[in-house]
């Protein structure tokens, strides 16, 4: 498989600042970026624009990494950051429509004034990355892009906290310890993998799948849930019964699929026993308004989103189907009625 060709684009003033202020005082450092780089394929440009003589002890970092400065002096008449904005545009889309073999941009900053050019490479065929401080990006750049980075989130990269009392300082330290195995990920993940399972009718190869989520949220990052990779992910994953992988087209990109029944059978068992007794309390059918939150009185854990489903009446028809609870829809309740058939 060709390695990606990546070109960098720096606005410097951005990140450090950002770095300096939303960071806790800490001094910009170009590795964390380089080394993230070198995992998705081959630098070959790196620019970055700034007035530099506000920046001297920056200029021999940036120039042991190979970064070409490209000098934004103050004008009169033209703002500074202006002049970086233009000239950094200016050069991204030259080198869009000169360089046809560069695939990947990647343009560090996280100013909305940049959404614009993100698009236009996008349009001309380019992968985009975005790097940006969390506090200081504009809310409108990172979905615009195909992937974004947090520069504090990167390998290498250590904000300073604020002091803290001592008994607060070791709560923090044990909780960050600890590996974040939230459920907004999974819904992500199973979320997209049922997706794309509806389309196409056949199981997915994990790097397909990961491109899939990060169409969705270019922010995630398995990393940032205590992960060392999204093939570590889908393992804990293929640990609690929620995909199964299976041997894919090339080594390390495994397949992947929901089990044919596991998590599945459990979650239209439970369905089939809340509806149940529902009848028994009502004396009739129930209708399947409200029927989420009394599987969820049941099972808080509950979602129908981790095992794929897009929604509720999805995960119900799924479940009728498998002959756990049969559903008719009533005009004069204007809902759908519910029954159990193995209560």
């Amino acid at each position: 498989m060709d390695e990606d060709r990546i070109a960098l684009f720096l606005d410097y003033e951005n990140l450090a600042i950002g770095a300096r202020e939303d960071l806790g005082g800490i001094s910009f450092d170009f590795r964390p970026i380089s080394d993230a780089l070198a995992d998705r394929g081959r630098v070959v440009s790196r620019r970055a624009y700034a007035d530099w003589s506000m920046f001297d002890d920056d200029r021999r970092m940036l120039t042991r990494h190979q970064v070409e400065l490209i000098e934004i002096p103050q004008r009169m008449g033209v703002t500074r950051k202006n002049a970086a904005d233009i000239k950094m545009a200016v050069d991204a889309v030259e080198l869009a429509l000169e360089r046809d073999w560069v695939t990947s941009f990647v343009i560090c900053t996280g100013d909305s004034d940049f959404t614009p050019l993100v698009y236009k490479l996008r349009e001309l065929n380019k992968k985009v990355i975005g790097v940006g401080v969390k506090a200081s990006t504009s809310k409108m750049l990172p979905p615009a892009c195909d992937e974004f980075l947090f520069y504090e989130n990167l390998e290498g990269v250590e904000p300073n906290r604020p002091e803290s009392r001592p008994d607060e300082s070791s709560a923090d330290e044990e909780a960050a310890s600890e590996p974040d195995r939230g459920e907004d990920w999974m819904s992500l993940v199973t979320r997209t993998l049922g997706g794309m399972q509806s389309v196409s009718g056949e199981t997915v190869p994990a790097s397909t799948l990961k491109r899939a989520v990060l169409r969705k949220d270019s922010t995630f990052s398995e990393a940032d849930h205590g992960f060392r990779g999204f093939g570590e992910l889908l393992r804990h994953l293929e640990g609690r019964g929620v995909v199964t992988l299976g041997e894919g087209p090339a080594r390390g990109d495994p397949l992947v699929s929901f089990p044919e029944n596991g998590g599945d059978e459990s979650a239209f068992q439970l369905l089939s026993g809340v509806v149940a007794a529902a009848e028994g309390k009502s004396n009739g059918t129930p209708v399947l308004s409200g029927m989420k939150d009394l599987v969820r009185k049941q099972q808080s854990s509950f979602s129908e989103k981790k095992l794929g489903y897009g929604g509720f009446l999805q995960f119900v028809k799924a479940a009728q189907n498998q002959g756990w609870v049969s559903i008719e829809w009533d005009d004069d309740a204007g809902d759908y009625r519910i029954t159990s058939l193995r209560g």
